[in-house]
């Protein structure tokens, strides 16, 4: 980067004040979110635990894709500042819980060396919901995606449930216990759905092992809650300038956090299956699913609803497009009418006062969660974010326009151009693919019906009863605008 060469170089790097703890967890897909939440409960765990063995749970970070990671933790012994973001200030800390960092396509018999040493129990991921190669729709493997045709051919995987698959059959056959998988991504019963994915690719590669896995292997099921913006090189530069040091990979966060986790780990390994999470705030339950319900519903569905619509009205940011009064108002009415009457409450919860909780960490002007990068890869997550609960809204009798409206939203936004003519960096699997229907559609009518029959977005029933409430919004926003649109709904 610029800045090593240039305004840092002579500042001093972070470095290690603590011997790395010995692995006991690998993680794919390691970005900003899992190390501004999921490492800090694990090192805050470790530390809690103090000399009572909890302490040989370091985590050996993957990247899957770019050496970009391990490059920037490398030269400072693979440590980070993590930068809480409050409405009235900030607190640094410096998380050392990794101790190295692997890179899958520079070396991926490494990767599955590490996965498949004895002690480690358990490998967690956030690899995104397109890193998981399945159909969003059904929630089954995708057999015809290319990371996984490749992996079906090769020893050294690709993909990450190629990982998954290719360690745990090394510990079968050296006559190991399986890890435990632990995914910390914004899927809808997301233990259940990498457990399937999991059973299918290993399934077509030895039936054997599928049932082994699926006797002796665990995969609980999750609901994580952080928000985490991404990092700029501003911000790099002003920690420097704060702290004296040159950290090339700060994490910046929200002060709020919530872990709930399935108690289900692998029962061979005893107490030692996992860290004491349950000591540093983590909920450890016997199911997630209401939780689940409400933090995909509630806060991003909300969030990929104000991304659309805020992008389309020019709001650079979640905390701009909910200081815009028209938008306070709709996501309110959103939560209210909308998305609180489609599911159960978690026991002992709220939902209201957990609505207004949102509103507020939505608010707070230290974090700057642009609406670009939440509106990214929107075809993996609008099934899980939006469609279940209008699903769940049109089978009970209740109309959805304001879920419909961002459903639009969505529609123009991967078209590629926005209510003003200007182009937009669409980040999606299927961004070429929807351009191109939208671009070869005639009419409103035309583009939501062509969209619509994006099978791995919508189910076909699904998209039947929406077509006339969602063409209806496509058009009124081309028509009217966002501003006009969002008005008429309250």
């Amino acid at each position: 980067m610029w800045m090593e060469a240039g305004l840092h170089a002579d500042l001093p790097r972070l470095s290690r004040t603590t011997p790395a703890a010995k692995a006991g967890i690998v993680h794919l897909g390691l970005g900003a979110f899992f190390r501004a939440f999921g490492a800090i409960y694990i090192e805050e765990a470790t530390k809690a635990a103090g000399g009572t063995g909890q302490n040989n749970w370091g985590i050996i970070g993957v990247s899957l894709q770019s050496p970009r990671m391990h490059d920037q933790l490398a030269p400072q012994d693979f440590v980070y500042t993590a930068q809480e973001l409050g409405p009235e200030g900030e607190t640094l800390r410096q998380v050392e819980i990794i101790r190295d960092v692997l890179v899958a396509r520079e070396n991926p018999e490494a990767v599955l060396a590490a996965m498949a040493d004895p002690d480690v129990r358990i490998v967690t991921l956030t690899v995104t919901e397109k890193g998981y190669c399945h159909d969003p729709a059904t929630g089954r493997l995708n057999a015809d995606h290319p990371d996984i045709t490749h992996d079906l051919k090769a020893a050294l995987p690709v993909s990450a449930p190629g990982y998954l698959v290719r360690a745990l059959a090394r510990r079968k056959a050296a006559g190991l216990p399986p890890f435990t998988v632990l995914t910390c991504d914004n899927l809808p019963d997301n233990g259940r759905l990498v457990r399937r994915i999991v059973l299918d690719l290993a399934g077509k590669l030895d039936p054997e092992l599928a049932a082994w896995i699926e006797t002796e292997g665990r995969f609980p099921a999750t609901m994580v809650d952080r928000i985490v913006p991404a990092t700029k090189p501003e911000d790099i530069d002003a920690l420097a300038c704060k702290t004296g040091r040159y950290d090339a990979a700060p994490v910046l966060h929200e002060p709020f956090r919530q872990w709930v986790v399935e108690d289900d780990f692998v029962p061979a390994y005893g107490a030692d299956a996992r860290p004491d999470l349950g000591a540093v705030g983590v909920e450890l339950v016997e199911s997630v699913t209401a939780f689940e319900h409400m933090k995909l519903r509630m806060l991003n569905g909300t969030h990929s609803s104000l991304a659309y619509l805020g992008y389309l009205a020019g709001h650079e940011t979640i905390a701009e497009t909910v200081a815009d009064p028209l938008f306070a108002r709709f996501v309110k009415n959103l939560w209210r009418q909308e998305i609180i009457p489609s599911f159960e409450a978690p026991p002992g919860v709220d939902l209201e006062a957990y609505a207004d909780a949102l509103f507020e960490r939505y608010a707070n002007p230290g974090i700057r969660h642009r609406t670009w990068q939440i509106a990214m890869d929107g075809s993996q997550k609008l099934p899980q974010r939006i469609l279940g609960t209008v699903r769940d809204n049109l089978t009970n009798g209740r109309n959805c326009p304001g879920l419909c409206l961002a459903i639009a939203a969505w529609m123009i936004y991967v078209g590629g151009t926005d209510l003003e003519g200007k182009p937009i960096d669409v980040r999606d699997p299927l961004s070429d693919r929807l351009k191109s229907l939208v671009g070869e559609s005639d009419g409103d009518a035309g583009k939501v019906a062509a969209l619509l029959g994006v099978t791995e977005v919508f189910e076909p029933d699904l998209a039947a009863a929406i077509l006339a409430p969602v063409t209806a919004a496509y058009a009124a926003l081309k028509a009217d605008g966002v501003g006009k649109s969002i008005g008429t709904l309250s």
